[in-house]
């Protein structure tokens, strides 16, 4: 384990570097038990994103862009050349991102439950919402409404892991990345420009980022991997934890022989 000037991060394994970025109100954890997988085959740095778990915060006012220039600069310190992201939610947001940035750095991505689509408006009233109850109630009364709807299980086993994890955000990450969400343009242009292995892991159960909208976009990929989890909402490194350990392994191996 090590510590950049922004982002902490876990770094296992060897062979050919695996970046995985973790979504909204979570850690590094969530991605603990594919790490110890994936590490078998691959080198997996497992980051924190800036302000969440123990990395530091960026300046208020921050963008989707700034932490994916900040993972982006983790990579290079690292001395890495050529990787794969794996963004899960929030985490894929930051994956565009740095493809975007720096498109020859990556041999492929994935976005799992993520979006290139930027907010409806509705979407963005739903975030103005969350911003104003943060604002006035705190993160606790937040995250425990917030955590469960994610799961199509509602009494699946890993809720209140998933709970303990997201009640370590800080109340101005909390709010930043609400707005810097809100904020974020549509990257869909990352998607059709990209000529190398994309894959796209939906939820069939998902709300938050619904599985016709990833098929969507899978058509506008060159070489798109496209897989439906049945039965899954917003968390299949949870609720399907096997099958989308081996749809992410199999992507990799495919993706760097």
């Amino acid at each position: 384990m090590s510590e950049s000037p922004k982002v902490y991060h876990t770094d296992q394994g060897k062979g050919f570097p695996v970046v995985l970025l973790h979504g909204f109100c979570e850690t590094h954890e969530v991605w603990s038990r594919f790490a110890k997988v994936l590490s078998k085959d691959f080198r997996v740095i497992n980051v924190d994103l800036p302000g969440f778990g123990k990395s530091k915060s960026l300046p208020e006012g921050f963008s989707v862009n700034d932490a994916a220039t900040a993972v982006n600069e983790l990579i290079a310190d690292l001395g890495i050349t050529s990787c794969i992201p794996i963004g899960h939610s929030l985490g894929g947001y930051v994956t565009l991102g740095m493809v975007k940035q720096k498109p020859s750095l990556f041999s492929a991505f994935g976005l799992f439950h993520s979006t290139a689509y930027a907010d409806s408006e509705e979407r963005k009233a739903s975030r103005n919402k969350v911003i104003e109850f943060v604002s006035n109630h705190g993160v606790p009364p937040f995250i425990e409404t917030f955590i469960p709807p994610l799961f199509y299980n509602k009494a699946h086993p890993d809720i209140p892991f998933a709970v303990t994890m997201a009640l370590q955000t800080r109340q101005e990450t909390l709010i930043g990345y609400a707005k810097a969400m809100r904020d974020r343009p549509d990257l869909t242009s990352v998607i059709k420009e990209f000529n190398k292995p994309i894959v796209f892991i939906a939820g069939e159960k998902d709300t938050v980022v619904p599985m016709e909208t990833l098929e969507k976009q899978a058509n506008l990929a060159a070489k798109a991997h496209l897989y439906v989890v049945r039965d899954t909402a917003h968390m299949g490194m949870f609720e399907k934890e096997d099958e989308t350990l081996n749809l992410i392994r199999g992507f990799l191996v495919e993706a760097t022989t």
